[in-house]
């Protein structure tokens, strides 16, 4: 039976994984300090990395399975199979603005920004979701069309209306407003973080969990696919 290629996640959702396989396998061992995870099932390779990474990672072949935020999935495009949903790491992704701002969600302000020919910022991690979800408000169809955001990073600028930006975010997201940007698309559990830094949520964007990803490729090879849902078997008990 072939080697399996499993990507973990680290960072926020990486406890919750570690109880999850805990509960899905006899043995399992992290060498601190390095980024290997070692099962009791030799045939499953396992490496930790980033979440953001782990769609594209899988998408590409250099992975079978990972474990990643379904917003992730979403945000990079990935044509990879979400095979079971693991119900943890649940967050909303938003949209939220300084708590003295009178207007009802992004639409208006959208609005109003292009009655005022005001060039309007937002801030987010997630780049090709937020371009997403604009190009999909009315204000912004009525006042720009089919026109792309501009989305701004430190190596690049791309999108051609300069009117409506959305500004890369390394993290703290949330301090960002009102001096740097005019509103954010961030994540959120409760919303307490950002009620501190006086912002409202005004838009849900969307909620997503940790998923089960597959490589679709790899689903299809005979070798990988039993092992492969030896794996889903396990989890799935486990969930």
């Amino acid at each position: 039976m072939s080697e399996i290629r499993f990507a973990i996640p680290k960072g926020s959702l990486e406890d919750a994984t570690f109880k999850l396989l805990e509960r899905s396998w006899t043995k399992v061992n992290r060498k601190s300090r390095t980024y290997r995870v070692y099962l009791d099932d030799p045939k499953i390779i396992v490496k930790m990395l980033r979440p953001q990474e782990i769609p594209t990672l899988v998408n590409e072949g250099l992975y079978d399975v990972g474990i990643t935020g379904k917003d992730w999935v979403g945000e990079t495009k990935s044509d990879v199979e979400p095979i079971l949903d693991l119900e943890y790491g649940k967050i909303r992704l938003v949209i939220a603005f300084p708590d003295n701002y009178r207007y009802k969600n992004l639409d208006a302000m959208i609005a109003d920004y292009a009655k005022k020919k005001k060039t309007l910022r937002i801030s987010s991690e997630y780049l090709t979701t937020a371009s997403r979800f604009i190009k999909n408000l009315e204000s912004y169809k009525k006042y720009f069309g089919n026109k792309d955001p501009q989305i701004v990073t430190p190596w690049l600028r791309i999108g051609n209306n300069k009117s409506v930006q959305i500004h890369l975010s390394f993290g703290a997201t949330e301090a960002k407003p009102p001096e740097d940007v005019d509103a954010i698309m961030d994540v959120t559990e409760t919303g307490t973080t950002l009620k501190q830094n006086k912002l409202k949520i005004v838009d849900e964007v969307l909620t997503s969990t940790a998923h089960l990803i597959v490589n679709k490729k790899s689903l299809k090879d005979k070798a990988k696919r039993e092992k492969i849902f030896d794996i889903v078997t396990l989890m799935r008990g486990a969930v």
